[in-house]
């Protein structure tokens, strides 16, 4: 062997061991990294061990106790007007969609009739008066004559208030507005030939649309002329079923929602006393009158309803999830000075969502435990716990994924 091949040997043995040395230090950096995250593991598990007890303060809050209905929004101003006096329509003032305020002229028809009617009635009670002052005056005082004064009389009476009619037909020629609202039908033209005895001021639901009668054609008392819908006033039509009913009364307060989700409040204004049983199950009507004048409500739509019919304040309560029952009583659970738990027995009075009143055994902030749990175990003790925590990796596995830079992965190598 000369003194190069000697050379280039020796200079084989050295970088093995140089390779040797960093694979034997890559070796002690994967174990001392898995050791460290081990122990890390291990205090972390240790520490998330500590059970955890969540508490509330017991406080004073307002309960209610309501029932829960559905039903339509409907104006409380829904009329139908009709002449009060005989005639030919001479002029129509409004079509449908027109507001009008109360007073205002909606039509008129000519006074040729109720002249005429006025005449005729004059006519009637001077004939009558005239039986009656003859009677008066040839009476001798008997049975007879008496009784034939008395209906005389009578004739007199029922002939003043024919005159008494026609005279207020003279002046309704012109058909004013009852209420203020919005005309939603108009069933008259120029050229009708209307009735006396059709009514004025019924009230009735809306007729939707416009309707003009052709000329020459004779309403009649099963159509109205106009048809008037307040829009500043509103009523709410619900139905309550019968073992609610008897827990509501007039003028409690109700919280009313639209479909839109559009809040308002109102109050009951009437309660039916008889059921309908349309849809197998006893249901009363119920009526609310919506308050204030709310504006953009519509005719029809459906509200939800909220008839509060017991409201308290200043009512002690705690989460309904710190109430259990043990042997048939009702016990909160407390911690001591020390911090370890103590069943205390309370008294326990209405529900209303989430919470439950105590009337003995607590006061206001006294601090009640709601939860208790240990994570990682998923076991919860008193209410609700946190469920299983899956946040601390298993000892017989290594975490999984990409090493963020600067950190060793423990566990299995990955290569």
């Amino acid at each position: 062997m000369n003194l190069r091949q000697f050379r280039t040997r020796m200079g084989g043995i050295r970088r093995m061991k140089a390779r040797w040395w960093v694979l034997s230090g890559a070796v002690a950096l994967v174990l001392t990294g898995g050791g460290a995250w081990w122990i890390i593991a291990a205090q972390s598990t240790s520490a998330e061990a500590t059970p955890v007890v969540q508490t509330v303060a017991a406080s004073l809050e307002t309960m209610e106790q309501s029932v829960s209905a559905s039903g339509t929004l409907t104006p409380t101003v829904q009329e139908e007007v009709s002449f009060a006096a005989s005639g030919t329509v001479t002029a129509v003032n409004v079509v449908a969609g027109t507001v009008v305020a109360a007073g205002d002229a909606l039509a008129t028809v000519d006074t040729l009739t109720v002249d005429a009617e006025l005449l005729a009635a004059r006519a009637t009670l001077a004939t009558a008066a005239a039986k009656l002052a003859d009677s008066q005056d040839s009476s001798d005082g008997g049975t007879a004559d008496l009784a034939q004064i008395a209906a005389n009389a009578a004739s007199v009476t029922t002939a003043q208030n024919g005159v008494d009619d026609a005279v207020a037909a003279q002046s309704a020629v012109t058909l004013t507005a009852p209420v203020a609202g919005l005309i939603t039908a108009v069933n008259v033209a120029v050229g009708d030939v209307e009735s006396s005895s059709s009514s004025t001021g019924t009230s009735g639901p809306a007729v939707g649309g416009t309707s003009a009668a052709g000329s020459g054609a004779t309403a009649t008392t099963s159509s109205a002329a106009f048809t008037i819908v307040g829009t500043d006033a509103w009523t709410v039509d619900l139905t309550v079923g019968e073992a609610d009913v008897a827990l509501i009364e007039a003028n409690d307060q109700v919280e009313l929602s639209l479909d839109d989700g559009t809040a308002l409040f109102g109050t009951v204004s009437e309660i039916g006393l008889l059921p309908s049983t349309t849809t197998g199950v006893a249901a009363y009507p119920v009526v609310v009158a919506v308050t204030g004048t709310p504006e953009g409500l519509h005719d029809g739509v459906t509200v939800t309803a909220s008839i509060v019919y017991e409201r308290r304040t200043a009512v002690l309560t705690v989460a309904s999830a710190a109430v259990s029952s043990v042997d048939g009583a009702s016990v909160v659970t407390m911690l001591d000075a020390d911090g370890n738990e103590v069943s205390t027995p309370v008294t326990v009075g209405a529900t209303a969502g989430n919470l439950t009143e105590i009337t003995e055994g607590l006061a206001e902030g006294d601090e009640v435990v709601v939860a208790t749990f240990t994570p990682g175990t998923g076991n919860t003790g008193t209410g609700t716990g946190a469920g299983n925590d899956t946040s601390t990796f298993p000892r017989d596995r290594a975490p999984t994924g990409n090493t963020p830079t600067g950190q060793v992965r423990g566990g299995a190598n990955n290569g």
